[in-house]
Formats: structure tokens, C-alpha cells, sequence
């Protein structure tokens, strides 16, 4: 699937897609989407040229109900298996992402438009989290052994079932990390997954689909339904937990269906990142890995940071060396290492970035740096930009932006900083740099975010699959990563036994009810009592 690559600038050459992908490798992945024949298609954009990508089938609402039975019927059988079976299938696609990772990273490149090193992000992510449950989802979902009412007398045990089919609505700005990411999740907790793609990135996750099933992942257990929010609604009455990545209004929409349908949800939506940049500082380190927080991915990202609040006492040399460094990125859409930022996905995008922007000048905020289009690069390029005296009137200071925008702030004391920081409905990740680790971390515990990194960016903390990621307030509710995200698409089953009840041996709950209605209650208040001064939980 990846050929040389041609100057995407050159007018003599073909369409952008012509370079990355041969014909009959994209109507393969085509085929794969859950759509019948003569349905209407989407036509998908490379974000670097405007150039036509694919015409995307798009699957409708009458598509659904064929596709839950067949992931249902592969479910049973998968749920069925050895914990260990599932996890091979999950060591065998870490180890083809990385092998045939060349191929992904030209089509994540062709259909959002990123920089390569913001793509191989993607990459490495995805392998990491198929290495991660692949090692420790069986430890996880193992029965576990609790203390029952009688103690010895009695067992209890909670066992943990997968729900059933999982239903994963993913945004095109990260295919691979949230929609391959997520579906393994899912996957090697016993799950059939229905996954719906955006059609800019549909042949991201149709690769995907392809390489889940080379590693050896059963027919149907998961398939690629592609199109807008009416197929992301409809998929709500043909699952049993869906997973929601996307914007905050858009999520509480789908989170109201979801509760009339009785469907639970894991909900990441917006996030108006914040970070702070104490007084005592390396600068130089802080404003580097501002950069690195901010600009990634064009800062299409829902953890991108886009308020910095900086002490006052390191505001000038910290700004100095944030617009420095900012003005140094290479921008560009070569399909190498050479770019440190690509393109927006599309016009809309650019559109509410250039009206951010605008509106935050228009009422007395200053660019520091940027703040202009490149249709030099390409139709949808924007630079990397920095602004100062945002005021609250303007649309940049509390709307979440999704671009490569950033807006700093002075703070004269933690307690100032603390408090711009938590003034947001929003709430998913925050920042705060200082040299002393003790203060780094109390002040990380008085942020209201879901995840806080210190003396890092979001990088550390996604990377780190063991944490449980997700937002607080109008971010969402739900994790994923960890546990508690193996979690999420799981049912709890407590079973609880007596010994010794039909051989009259023990003190189980039938031997204490024939002591007689007077009798028992003063038996089990004796019993708590003597449990509390043991101190038995």
C-alpha cells in the first residue's frame, strides 16, 4: 500500500491519493464497511491538497439491525474462549501495527491531514494499549473472592461478564489511538464491537478492521459502520454500552438517547485545557513542552492545551521563549519527519479557528505569534499562534477552540493559578510546571480535571495505559485506559454461598434463622460487634 512519495506540490502530479494508495487496496477496505449496495456515498478530502480521497460508503439505520445479530452470534463464541486466546489476538496486532506501520502512518496522514510524528503517535499508542491488555486484561478480569456476612461460614465472589456488543462512535481527529484503541479494549474483555467511523478517516479504521482479522480475530466480531450522527444515534438501539469521543453538546445529545434506551455510556467530550507555569522554573523546558502540549496535531486534539497562566515573575522570559520556539516549527505536508505541525482536517475547521482568532483581536487581544493561513502549504494550513490579553468577552476565552491556538495569561500566586485554571465547565486534563515535586503535587490535586500531568504534557499521561483517563463536569463521565476502562464494557455478578447447609455444620444464614425470630438479631448484633472491635472490614 505505501509507494514513494511525490511532492504534494507539484501540479503536474496526480491527486494526492494516487501516491498512497493503489485502487485495488482501496476498494478493498471499502468493501469492509457494513453498507449495502447503491447506498450514498461520502466523498473524503486529503486536508493537505483538497484532493479527493475515496468515495466512502455510507451505512444507514436498516443496516444496523443485521450487523448487531452477526456480531452477537461471533460473541458468544468469543466470550467463550480462554482469556488467553483473546490476548494472543491482541499480541499479534501489536506486533503487525508496528511491522506494516509504514502503511497506516500514509493513510492517517492522507485522511486527517497531520504531521508524521503526530501520526506515529497514533501508532505507538495503539500498540502500546494492545501490549498492555494483551499482559494484564486477564488478571483483571479474574473472579474475585470478598468477605461474606458469616465469615468463615460463607463465600462471596464477584465475577465480571462482558456486556455483550459494544458500540464505539469515534471522531476523525484520532482513528487509530480512539477507534482501534477503544475496540481492543472492548475486544479483549469478550465484546463484539460495532465501530462507527467518521467518513474523513473511514480508510484508517477499515485498515484496522483488516489487520484485527490477519491477527486473527473472528469474522463479524467487529464491523465498520461509517457515517454521521444518525447512524452514531441509531447505534444505541442495537448495543449494550456505547463509547462516545466528540464535542460536549454532541455527547449530551447522545447521552439523553442513551438514557431513554437504557444504554450506559463512557462520554469524552471537550476539554478548554489549562496550564500552569509556576515562578521557579527551567523556562526553557516548560516553554518546549507548552509547545509540545499545544500544537499537536494542529491542536485537533481534546487534550490540547490552550490557556497557559504563567507567574508573573517569569512571564516575560517565559513568553519570549513560547513565541520563539512557536515561530520555529516547520510547517508542512510531506509524508516524512521533516514537519513539526500539518493541516486542519478541513474548511470548517479552519473557519472557527480564523473566527477565534479574529474575535479575540477584534476585542483587544494581541498575536504574539501567528495568527495567519498558509494557502502557500496548502487550503487549510494555519499558523501555530500565541495571543495575550484574551479578554472574557471573547468567544477563544472559554470555546474550545480544537487548533493551533493558545492563549497566556499572568497569575501573581498558586491560588490565582488554581483558580483560573478550574474557571471551566470543562474539565478532562491540565498542566502544572515547577521545580519542586511536593508542590507540583499538591497543586495538581486542587485542579478539577480528570488528569493532571506535572512537569509533562498529555503525552506521559496517555501513554501511561495503566491510568484511567477521563473528563470531570461538562467533559464527559467514564474512563478509559486502566482497569476501570477494561471495566466500562463489563457486568459485575456477585454469587454468595453457605457451607455446611445441608449437613448442619457452620453458622450459615438458615442455622441463624432457626434460632428464632426473637433470637436472631441478637445473635448477628453480637456478631457485628465482636467484627468491629477485630476490626474486620
Amino acid at each position: 500500500m505505501a509507494h514513494d512519495h511525490a511532492d504534494l506540490h507539484d501540479p503536474e502530479t496526480d491527486p494526492l491519493a494516487t501516491y498512497v494508495l493503489e485502487p485495488d487496496d482501496v476498494r478493498s477496505l471499502l468493501a469492509r464497511v457494513v453498507a449495502r449496495p447503491g447506498h450514498s456515498t461520502a466523498s473524503s478530502s486529503a486536508p493537505f491538497t483538497g484532493a479527493p480521497v475515496a468515495a466512502v460508503p455510507l451505512t444507514v439505520p436498516a443496516d444496523l439491525p443485521e450487523a448487531a445479530r452477526r456480531a452477537r452470534a461471533a460473541q458468544r463464541l468469543w466470550a467463550a474462549r480462554p482469556g488467553r486466546e483473546r490476548a494472543a489476538v491482541l499480541l499479534r496486532v501489536h506486533d503487525l501495527l508496528l511491522e506494516r506501520q509504514s502503511e497506516v502512518l500514509d493513510l492517517l496522514q492522507v485522511e486527517t491531514g497531520k504531521a508524521r510524528t503526530h501520526a506515529w503517535e497514533e501508532v505507538g499508542d495503539a500498540a502500546n494499549t494492545a501490549r498492555y491488555y494483551a499482559l494484564r486484561a486477564r488478571r483483571f478480569l479474574s473472579p474475585r473472592s470478598v468477605r461474606a456476612l458469616t465469615g468463615p461460614f460463607s463465600s462471596a465472589r464477584v465475577l465480571r461478564h462482558p456486556v455483550g456488543v459494544v458500540g464505539i462512535v469515534t471522531p476523525w481527529n484520532y482513528p487509530l489511538a480512539l477507534g482501534l484503541g477503544d475496540s481492543l479494549t472492548a475486544l479483549v474483555a469478550g465484546n463484539a464491537v460495532l465501530l462507527r467511523a467518521d467518513p474523513q478517516t473511514a480508510l484508517t479504521l477499515l485498515w484496522c478492521a483488516e489487520l484485527l482479522e490477519d491477527a486473527g480475530l473472528p469474522e463479524d466480531l467487529l464491523q465498520v459502520v461509517v457515517g454521521g450522527p444518525d447512524v452514531g444515534m441509531a447505534l444505541l438501539e442495537h448495543v449494550d454500552h456505547a463509547g462516545f469521543t466528540g464535542s460536549t453538546r454532541s455527547g449530551r445529545v447522545f447521552a439523553g438517547r442513551a438514557g431513554e434506551l437504557g444504554v450506559p455510556v463512557t462520554l469524552e467530550l471537550g476539554g478548554k485545557n489549562a496550564m500552569y507555569v509556576a515562578e521557579d522554573v527551567d523556562v526553557e523546558a516548560a516553554a518546549e513542552g507548552a509547545v509540545r502540549a499545544c500544537f499537536g496535531s494542529a491542536g485537533q486534539l481534546c487534550a490540547s492545551i490552550e490557556r497557559i497562566y504563567v507567574h508573573e515573575q517569569v512571564r516575560e522570559a517565559f513568553v519570549a521563549e513560547l513565541v520563539r520556539r512557536t515561530a520555529a516549527l516547520r510547517l508542512g505536508s510531506g509524508l516524512d519527519y521533516r514537519s513539526d505541525m500539518g493541516s486542519l482536517v478541513g474548511p470548517a475547521q479552519l473557519a472557527r479557528v480564523v473566527e477565534h482568532v479574529e474575535d479575540a483581536v477584534g476585542h483587544g487581544a494581541t498575536v504574539l505569534v501567528g495568527g495567519e493561513q498558509r494557502p502557500d502549504l496548502g487550503p487549510y494550513f494555519y499558523e501555530p499562534t500565541v495571543l495575550a490579553d484574551v479578554p472574557p468577552a471573547a468567544r477563544a476565552y472559554r470555546e474550545e477552540t480544537f487548533g493551533p491556538v493558545v492563549a497566556v495569561y499572568p497569575v501573581a500566586s498558586d491560588d490565582e493559578a488554581v483558580a483560573a485554571l478550574n474557571d471551566s465547565e470543562l474539565g478532562l486534563v491540565a498542566a502544572v510546571w515547577t521545580r519542586s515535586s511536593a508542590r507540583g503535587a499538591a497543586l495538581a490535586a486542587r485542579v478539577r480535571a480528570g488528569a493532571v500531568s506535572v512537569n509533562d504534557t498529555h503525552h506521559l499521561l496517555w501513554g501511561s495505559v495503566g491510568v484511567p483517563l477521563g473528563g470531570v463536569g461538562a467533559s464527559g463521565y467514564g474512563r478509559r485506559h486502566g482497569r476501570e476502562g477494561l471495566w466500562e464494557t463489563t457486568w459485575t455478578q456477585a454469587v454468595v454461598a453457605q457451607r455446611g447447609v445441608h449437613t448442619g455444620r457452620g453458622l450459615g444464614m438458615r442455622q441463624v434463622h432457626e434460632l428464632g425470630t426473637e433470637v436472631w438479631p441478637r445473635v448477628l448484633t453480637r456478631l457485628l460487634q465482636v467484627e468491629r472491635s477485630l476490626r474486620l472490614p
